[in-house]
């Protein structure tokens, strides 16, 4: 987590709100073996450090409206330095 998170700060090198939720396994007493636990990041900065859509509601589990796909957001990610910003100019 700790390094997603670094890669979200250095994006464009702001402290990164989020919000963040967990998916479980299904609590309806039947065996599950293909289940994960995993967890969603929602954040909310779009193209820049002042642009910025908090996510609600449907928005979070539905199908966002953005200006890229996951897909491109992950490759973005992907580059980012695991060495925080801050840690990165001393």
């Amino acid at each position: 987590m700790r390094r997603l998170c670094v890669r979200y700060d250095n994006l464009f090198r702001t402290s990164f709100p989020y919000s963040m939720g967990w998916h479980g396994q299904p609590t309806d007493g039947e065996d599950h073996p293909y289940w994960r636990l995993h967890a969603v990041y929602f954040p909310p900065l779009l193209r820049s450090a002042t642009v910025r859509k908090f996510l609600v509601g449907f928005e979070m589990t539905g199908e966002p409206q953005r200006d890229l796909t996951a897909e491109q957001a992950a490759a973005r990610l992907r580059e980012m330095s695991e060495i925080h910003y801050l840690d990165q100019d001393r």
